[in-house]
């Protein structure tokens, strides 16, 4: 099994190995037949995927010393059901088709996760009504099975959650460790044959012959040397994240170069015993919001955080917990549980959404943003990712499948 912490010691190590072990297809010298770029989770399950097929060879180049280090360990951790996106949207459909394939994996794989449920609590008549759309169209739509909370059973088993106007329940909602799951999808990836090129960041990627059809070169840079090495592949997959957009706009024409937006989302933890919640809590959405409230999750310990908030940045490094917005977190968290003691909330830590513009990340119609997952036009051998955003931990595993389905019109099972 090859592993490689730098891209010239990776290729170096494989020139000779790989044509030995792989078939090549249609660009019979490229070093791989896909170079997936981007370590977080959902280039991880993309690469694990394609690893699967039994004539190819895929890279996955990752720019940090380690795989998931910016979005897909800066999140909730949670495995969402799939309720809150239009019917149509590929947020649903792999949000839906990802949960599923994910219990299974760390049911079979013995990674970290649990079935919590999730109470939506609404506290007036117009977030009711939200909550009757939401669970309407789940019934009506797309079959995700959810539930009303009866005023009684909120008193009895709320611990402590307030929720004036109503609670609609989440069955399928859990949290899984995310690291864990990182852990052995690169694992997987590895066992199958595929490589991982840390400390590599893309400096610059070229389509081969006409638009990708004599293959692609991507250029990456030994992080720790500053060495260039080229690196060729039939094809790219571009699941770059917070650097997806900069990767894309290598490859355009200036005219069809896009901007990222950034959603910094900052969380606090809870370090009080009391009130003690078992399960999720989510405020109603509120239609055009960038995010889905602040929310309480929990991790596997059953320790209590609260977040994200939409705080929108110029920098997907602007990761430090801005303590200016500790007032308005605590008046969100109290409108849902009351008995929060605030001298046990600390700021923990922050996460970057990447968005392609400031539009909704909840509901359906022209102020929502949907997933980006396309073969460019024009272009040969190249799938495009762009605002993989939450779901896209539920949803990773689906969006693996899909790529592959994109590139070979069928799904290893």
């Amino acid at each position: 099994m090859l592993g490689a912490p730098r891209a010239r010691s990776a290729i170096r190590g494989l020139h000779g190995l790989q044509r030995a072990y792989f078939s090549s297809t249609s660009a019979a010298k490229a070093d791989f037949t896909h170079a997936v770029i981007g370590g977080g989770v959902v280039g991880l399950a993309i690469a694990r995927q394609l690893s699967r097929r039994p004539d190819a060879s895929t890279v996955l180049i990752e720019r940090h010393s380690a795989v998931g280090t910016e979005t897909s360990s800066r999140n909730s951790e949670v495995i969402h059901a799939g309720i809150y996106y239009g019917a149509g949207s590929l947020k649903t459909r792999l949000c839906i088709r990802g949960r599923e394939l994910l219990y299974d994996l760390c049911a079979r794989r013995d990674v970290g996760h649990r079935r919590t449920g999730k109470w939506i609590v609404a506290q007036t008549e117009a977030q009711r009504e939200a909550l009757e759309r939401i669970e309407r169209f789940c019934r009506e739509e797309i079959g995700v099975p959810l539930r009303w909370v009866g005023a009684r059973e909120v008193e009895r088993e709320g611990e402590g959650v307030r929720a004036e106007a109503g609670v609609l329940e989440s069955p399928t909602t859990g949290i899984v460790d995310s690291h864990g799951l990182m852990v052995c999808l690169t694992g997987l990836f590895e066992d199958a044959g595929g490589v991982v090129a840390l400390n590599s960041p893309v400096e610059d990627v070229n389509p081969l012959g006409d638009n990708g059809d004599g293959g692609w070169q991507v250029d990456v840079r030994d992080a720790s040397t500053g060495e260039t090495s080229a690196i060729t592949a039939e094809t790219i997959i571009n699941a770059a994240g917070l650097g997806a957009v900069n990767v894309h706009n290598m490859i355009v024409p200036e005219s069809e170069r896009k901007k990222l937006y950034y959603a910094k989302g900052n969380y606090f933890s809870y370090g009080a015993s009391h009130p003690r919640v078992s399960r999720l809590i989510y405020p109603a959405p509120e239609p055009g919001a960038g995010g889905l409230g602040t929310h309480l999750t929990l991790d596997l310990g059953g320790q209590l955080r609260f977040g994200p908030d939409v705080e929108w940045v110029d920098s997907p490094h602007d990761l430090a917990v801005n303590t200016a917005r500790f007032d308005q977190a605590v008046a969100e968290i109290r409108k849902y549980l009351p008995g929060i003691d605030v001298a046990s909330l600390r700021p923990d830590y922050a996460g970057i959404r990447p968005k392609l513009g400031k539009l909704g990340a909840v509901g359906a119609g022209k102020g929502f943003q949907d997933f980006v997952i396309r073969k460019e036009d024009g272009y040969e051998g190249w799938v495009n990712l762009l605002g993989i955003e939450s779901p896209g931990l539920t949803s990773s595993l689906a969006i693996g499948e899909m790529v592959e389905e994109i590139m070979y019109g069928s799904v290893t099972k």
